[in-house]
């Protein structure tokens, strides 16, 4: 297998016509097409179609991945539910690139990994699409993690200032977790740009605001409200209304949570400080590390003084074991041999009868010091 390269896309609000899906096929025959996703696998040839332009005309979420490490996601979005001009602040054409596209918007995360992996594509997208709902309901933070890699990637100059930074970046989601994996993202850039993000909950309508904005709400229009729900006929509809109730109550664009201008960084005050986080980080790792060494060792030891303590009062057999090995004149026996020696040193350290060992084993030394092989073993074992 020459080369891999995986290409997901997926209708999520509406499925594809039995047209639709006869244009597709037209492009692949190979594909597994169905009426809400499109997926092929090439290893020694390239896709014909352009995946920007079949996610403007069909699709709202594409995943692709190639084992030379050259790795995208897209998203369409109705026009309505976002605001371009806030998205476009995150924007970088390298790593988050956003357009629109008739009533939609779509925006792609794209990066590219030196000496990555190799790594399969399906199940990927699975994880990631929820972001795209997030989006929908004003949760920046995927947003952000774009830029990040601009950042992070060197695209950037120091002066640059950072976008708004959204509100619960500290407390990264499933979804948020596995784009940190997907891109590739320096985790200690993430810690050094969270430390000006408020909580999650802070930004969120608490369930009395919600209760209070619908009570204000005339009866005519909560019934359109609910008669629109019950049709099931348009799947943005809950979007739609988180994104009003929160522009009601909050106020124009509901970016309570996100920081001010004032407030933010440059790039080059975020690197410096993700060197900052990577040293604590690598300190409380192998701090980390250091008390898992200390709890096997600690865990190791009492076993091997269990061991010791069962073997007490058996010297005299383990000895004529060891002559036993020692006569068979083979590097198998030699190894048993070997470690029935370091059992019967460390039983005469722990009763303290290190001198009466040193005796026994002169003696063997001295007996078979011909033996260059099992000389050799004596002493890589620290036995004489």
């Amino acid at each position: 297998m020459s080369e891999y390269q995986y290409y997901e896309f997926r209708a999520l609000d509406r499925p594809l016509t039995k047209d639709q899906m006869a244009e597709l096929r037209d492009l692949s025959s190979r594909a597994h097409i169905t009426p809400v996703s499109f997926v092929n696998v090439y290893n020694y040839a390239d896709f014909r179609g352009s995946p920007r332009e079949l996610m403007e005309k069909y699709f709202d979420a594409f995943l692709y991945l190639s084992n030379w490490g050259t790795r995208e996601l897209m998203f369409r979005i109705p026009k309505r539910l976002v605001d371009l001009q806030s998205i476009s602040a995150y924007c970088f054409e390298e790593t988050l690139a956003c357009w629109s596209a008739g009533e939609h918007v779509v925006f792609a995360f794209r990066s590219e990994i030196e000496d990555a992996d190799w790594e399969e594509g399906e199940g990927w997208l699975t994880s990631l699409v929820q972001l795209r709902s997030d989006v929908m309901n004003d949760d920046h933070r995927c947003l952000y993690l774009g830029w990040l890699l601009a950042a992070g990637d060197g695209h950037l100059d120091d002066d640059e200032v950072e976008p708004p930074v959204p509100p619960g970046l500290k407390e990264m989601t499933p979804s948020l977790e596995t784009l940190v994996k997907f891109l590739c993202l320096d985790i200690d850039l993430i810690t050094a740009a969270a430390e000006r993000s408020v909580s999650d909950a802070q930004s969120r309508l608490s369930r009395k605001e919600i209760a209070t904005w619908a009570g204000r709400l005339s009866s005519k229009e909560r019934e359109k409200v609910l008669v629109r729900i019950l049709e099931g006929s348009d799947p943005y509809i809950l979007s739609e209304l988180r994104k009003r109730a929160l522009s009601e109550i909050r106020g124009a664009g509901g970016t309570e949570g996100r920081s001010r201008e004032g407030d933010r960084r440059t790039v080059g005050e975020l690197v410096a400080k993700s060197k900052v986080a990577a040293q604590e980080r690598w300190k409380v790792e192998a701090e980390s590390l250091a008390r898992e060494k200390t709890k096997r060792d600690r865990e190791q030891a009492a076993h091997r003084k269990k061991y010791l303590e069962h073997l007490a009062g058996k010297e005299e057999g383990l000895w004529n074991q060891v002559e036993e090995h020692i006569a068979a004149k083979h590097h198998v026996r030699y190894d048993e041999a070997v470690s029935l020696l370091q059992d019967l040193r460390d039983l005469a350290a722990m009763k303290g009868n290190q001198p009466e060992f040193s005796r026994r084993m002169k003696a063997l030394h001295g007996k078979y010091s011909t033996r260059s092989a099992l000389v050799k073993r004596f002493l890589n074992a620290k036995l004489l």
